[in-house]
């Protein structure tokens, strides 16, 4: 991490909170004027350690009442394989998050569906039919104690 001084620590902190702070009441929280508040919004935005801002959405009132984290191992540990399942898995909708990781398998997936139901289509009709798969680990998230992802 980018050697941070405590005011731009605090701002980061802030926006994460609330993307959507208006300028003059993040510059009241940090303790400085709105222009130099601004100007070091700025700068953190110009220099990538603000990559973006989002919406935090709400699964339930989406229709999503079941999240899981699957484990994928894959059949061979070569970069075509690799390839091949990161195209495949690109398009499904259900997968939220891929991503390729150090371990016993090669990829953590975050899926969001409706019900074990829709879960099961999809791991059997999804996942269960690409050739590169060999295995699949399912992990149901039963409460979310602490989630602090934008």
């Amino acid at each position: 991490m980018k050697d941070l001084d405590a005011i731009n620590r605090n701002i980061l902190r802030e926006l994460s909170r609330d993307g959507r702070i208006s300028n003059l009441d993040l510059a009241h929280k940090v303790g400085l004027s709105p222009s130099a508040c601004l100007r070091r919004v700025q700068e953190l935005e110009r220099s990538g350690i603000i990559s973006g801002y989002r919406a935090v959405l709400n699964p339930s009132a989406l229709g999503i009442g079941v999240i899981a984290y699957v484990t994928v191992g894959l059949s061979h540990h070569t970069k075509a394989d690799q390839s091949a399942f990161e195209l495949a898995i690109a398009p499904v909708k259900e997968v939220s998050e891929c991503h390729n990781i150090t371990g016993t398998v090669e990829y953590l997936l975050r899926v969001e569906v409706a019900d074990l139901k829709a879960y099961k289509i999809f791991h059997t009709e999804v996942l269960g039919a690409l050739p590169q798969v060999s295995s699949i680990t399912t992990y149901i998230v039963m409460g979310s104690p602490k989630d602090e992802r934008a």
